[in-house]
């Protein structure tokens, strides 16, 4: 069974910096697709970014454009989310989640797309 487990959340002053870590196992497909979605209480879900590993493929929410960056270690199986310039906004239950190969066309921000996800990290940015 594929399982992504998140890594590296925790608590950071507004501007800071951290990296979140997405460790996906028995992810054996040829092309891989994972996304990172972050929810706040009383907040709906929010795709933000998400990376194809054909070519490296990345796409981001104009939420985090310019501050986040996320990355892909095909030998690791691992996906890393690059997040600076944090604000109090960022903060939430931050998920990553892995799909089938469908293609690119079917490796978006929608969390239809997924089909294995991980249990979160909480992400907490005081200002």
């Amino acid at each position: 069974q594929v399982r992504p487990v998140e890594s590296g959340g925790g608590s950071v002053q507004a501007g800071g910096s951290l990296r979140l870590s997405c460790a996906v196992s028995r992810y054996t497909y040829n092309k891989k697709c994972v996304g990172w979605f972050r929810q706040a209480p009383g907040k709906e879900r929010e795709g933000f970014a998400r990376i194809y590993s054909d070519g490296d493929v990345t796409d981001y929410a104009d939420s985090v454009t310019g501050r986040f960056t996320i990355s892909l270690d095909n030998v690791k199986n691992t996906v890393y989310l690059q997040m600076d310039s944090l604000k109090p906004e960022d903060t939430g239950m931050y998920s990553c989640a892995a799909s089938y190969d469908y293609g690119i066309s079917s490796c978006t921000l929608k969390a239809f797309d997924y089909n294995y996800w991980g249990q979160g990290t909480q992400v907490t940015v005081s200002s």
